[in-house]
């Protein structure tokens, strides 16, 4: 029970792992790219413009949209107060639509909002701020970095946290790219998030992309990530990850097989005189035999019975636990049962072959 418990347990959970992290893919959407400078072939020199990052959609044939953005950290700071500190990014206005960002109050920041000291916070922020006393958070000033933004918008609490998504929305602020070239000691342009056409291949879309920018300034490297390559890899690791976790809950079954063995032994050792009985009546060897194994069989299914409720049980009181989509998956399942039969078989064979050649008349004559 322990053993076909823990096995539907550990492969369930590696399955249901598996299908959160697929479904933060889908949120952004899978026609997602991340697009970064890299550093060979001269790439440490040359530099991303933004007007070249700006119109990768209209001189590309497989990109859709576009948002370039200059990443910093910092203090952030209200009426005097320390609030937190965090990540501050200069992105354009297409990024909370790439990114899937829902905006709380107020607005986005906008590609008209040239030079503007605007910013968009997320919820951690908002929060902090009317901790500290503001009546509202759209509308009041912020120190960022030292310097004072005007809050236009604040964003909507998001869970999405993912390969695609390096930030953690609700704490970071979002200032007007023009804004973060003036204010940022290092102002350039180092990520690209972009999303593909829904009819492009990824493959196809990071060639013609690495192309662009190559023919935008001599040397140029930039490296493409795309949702879907992550996805084939994540489904290569997690196989592997379910694989070792339900290695490490065969070993409670090898225990468990054990004790079914010493339970037949047993059994075998009581029963002696009965066991004699029955071959003085004419039972044949494979007739006792058979009757030790179907009766090991049988004691090995019924714990498997309770060993997928106990894992189920546990499976469900995780997803509780973590907030995550429960499921059981009818492969382990099935794969408990199997195997509880299996260690019938296997673990009760030797008890019923010890069985199966008693002297009978030794055996009438035990005490």
């Amino acid at each position: 029970m322990i053993g076909i418990g823990s096995v539907i347990a550990m492969i369930s959970v590696g399955m249901i792992v598996k299908q959160e992290a697929l479904k933060q893919f889908q949120e952004l959407g899978t026609e997602m790219l991340n697009i970064r400078k890299g550093y060979g072939s001269g790439g440490g020199t040359a530099a991303i413009g933004l007007a070249d990052a700006m119109a990768l959609p209209e001189k590309t044939s497989t990109i859709l949209a576009s948002a370039p953005s200059i990443r910093s950290n910092g203090a952030f700071t209200y009426v005097g107060k320390d609030i937190q500190n965090g990540e501050l990014l200069g992105v354009s206005e297409s990024f909370a639509d790439i990114n899937k960002l829902p905006v709380n109050a107020g607005r986005f920041v906008s590609d008209l909002d040239f030079r503007r000291y605007f910013c968009v916070v997320g919820a951690d922020i908002a929060d902090a701020m009317l901790q500290a006393g503001a009546r509202s958070v759209v509308g009041a000033p912020i120190k960022l970095q030292g310097r004072v933004y005007t809050v236009v918008g604040t964003l909507s609490r998001t869970s999405t946290w993912g390969p695609m998504r390096s930030f953690d929305p609700n704490r970071a602020a979002f200032i007007p790219i023009t804004t973060a070239q003036r204010a940022f000691d290092r102002p350039e342009i180092r990520d690209i998030v972009a999303r593909m056409r829904p009819d492009a291949h990824h493959l196809e879309a990071t060639a013609e992309v690495q192309r662009y920018f190559i023919e935008r300034a001599d040397g140029l490297a930039v490296e493409v990530e795309s949702a879907r390559q992550i996805i084939e890899q994540m489904h290569k690791q997690m196989q592997l990850f379910t694989l070792l976790l339900g290695s490490v809950g065969s070993i409670s079954l090898i225990v468990g097989g054990i004790g079914v063995m010493n339970v037949m032994l047993v059994s075998v050792t009581e029963r002696r005189k009965e066991i004699g009985l029955r071959r003085a009546l004419g039972a044949r060897r494979r007739d006792i035999q058979s009757q030790f194994l179907i009766e090991s069989v049988i004691l090995s299914l019924i714990g498997g019975m309770f060993g997928v409720g106990l894992g189920v049980g546990c499976s469900y009181g995780i997803c509780q636990f973590t907030g995550w989509s429960f499921m059981v998956s009818p492969e382990a399942v099935g794969l408990g049962v199997g195997v509880a039969s299996a260690i019938g078989v296997v673990f009760g064979f030797w008890p019923a072959w010890q069985a199966a050649r008693l002297d009978p008349i030794k055996a009438l004559r035990a005490e």
